[in-house]
């Protein structure tokens, strides 16, 4: 088989924690329900893959390509060393792929930090950007919400907030379809000055461009999942603080807490079977996995991470915004809008 082309969506095979199979198994259904889907390219071991795409009677499909790679990159492996030792893995030919123009995305479930490392040094970062950021939807009232930086860049200087509000808006906008979408800078109150010295200077720089990004202010945690904004702008640390704890809260809230006191009486098991159906809508909300991925913004290429333990609906998810980052073609909105805010925020010297 060979690639189709530079519009192509390299899938990384080999990174999830479900195997190959479930990777094939949201391929072929992504090709199904999609019909506008971009060429695929399946990413690793080529006798891994080459049965499981018989299987799925997709060895003949016009939109379906196998690139052999023949590492893997395992979650313990430290970037710097996965990245000097596994050239060949699935992970690093995706990436690859990309640089060469042969790819427009990559997907993958695999390590995020040797995934964010190699995407960022192999790629390259935008001109204007110094450092990528991490955007990840989260669930909130009537709808969802854009939480970026997510991990990628723990420690920020106010000019990579304002560049991660850029890349949150542009991102929410052009791809998730959000109209004019409201941006926060989540601080600890929403009073001037309320902030440490980064945020409130952050604050600043972002009053100073409305004209390209729809700034509401500051927001403080209890805001997040109130229909209050569509971006909330945060350091790496504090937004990945945030996503693990509410990842961790809404599992513990329907798994631990709600099943626990279902269980404790009949009438309680009763009153369950009869609202069941709220329930499942709500961790149906709730479940991180259906927004399909994070993609890492800020970069000259496109990379899409999902949950290690992705089930095939999940990447299949990742796949479809996969699609949209490159039918929407959001880089060149970025770079744009990046430009001129450069020029507001660093004006050249005369």
């Amino acid at each position: 088989m060979q690639d189709r082309g530079s519009a192509c969506i390299a899938v990384d095979a080999m990174g999830s924690d479900k195997g190959p199979a479930e990777v094939v198994a949201a391929v072929a259904a992504a090709l199904k329900d999609y019909t506008s889907i971009a060429p695929i390219l399946l990413v690793g071991q080529e006798e891994v893959l080459a049965p499981l795409v018989e299987n799925a009677n997709l060895i003949d499909h016009p939109k379906l390509s196998i690139q052999h790679a023949s590492q893997i990159v395992d979650m313990e492996d430290k970037p710097l060393k996965a990245m000097k030792q596994k050239k060949d893995s699935s992970m690093a030919v995706a990436i690859e792929l990309v640089k060469e123009g042969r790819a427009a995305v990559v997907v993958s479930c695999g390590n995020t930090g040797t995934l964010m490392a190699s995407g960022t040094i192999r790629l390259r970062t935008m001109e204007g950007i110094e450092r990528p950021a991490l955007a990840t939807v989260m669930p909130r009232q009537e709808g969802h919400f854009v939480l970026i930086d997510a991990g990628a860049n723990p420690s920020a200087r106010p000019e990579h907030l304002v560049h991660n509000a850029v890349l949150g808006s542009a991102y929410c906008q052009h791809v998730l379809g959000t109209k004019n979408p409201r941006v926060g800078l989540m601080t600890i109150g929403t009073e001037e000055g309320k902030g440490n010295e980064t945020t409130n200077a952050a604050n600043d720089l972002l009053k100073s461009i409305p004209k390209i990004i729809n700034y509401h202010g500051p927001i403080e945690g209890f805001q997040l999942f109130e229909n209050v904004v569509d971006v909330v702008v945060c350091d790496g640390f504090t937004g990945n603080v945030i996503l693990k704890t509410s990842e961790s809260l809404f599992k513990c809230l329907f798994k631990d807490f709600l099943g626990g006191e279902i269980k404790k009486n009949p009438v309680r098991q009763l009153g369950y079977l009869f609202s069941k159906g709220a329930y499942d809508a709500i961790r149906f909300q709730l479940n991180p996995e259906r927004y399909g991925g994070a993609p890492l913004l800020g970069i000259k290429g496109n990379i899409l991470k999902a949950h290690g333990s992705s089930n095939r609906e999940a990447l299949k998810s990742a796949i479809r915004i996969a699609n949209e980052i490159i039918t929407k073609n959001l880089n060149s909105q970025i770079t744009s809008n990046i430009a001129q805010v450069n020029r507001i925020i660093s004006p050249p010297l005369t």
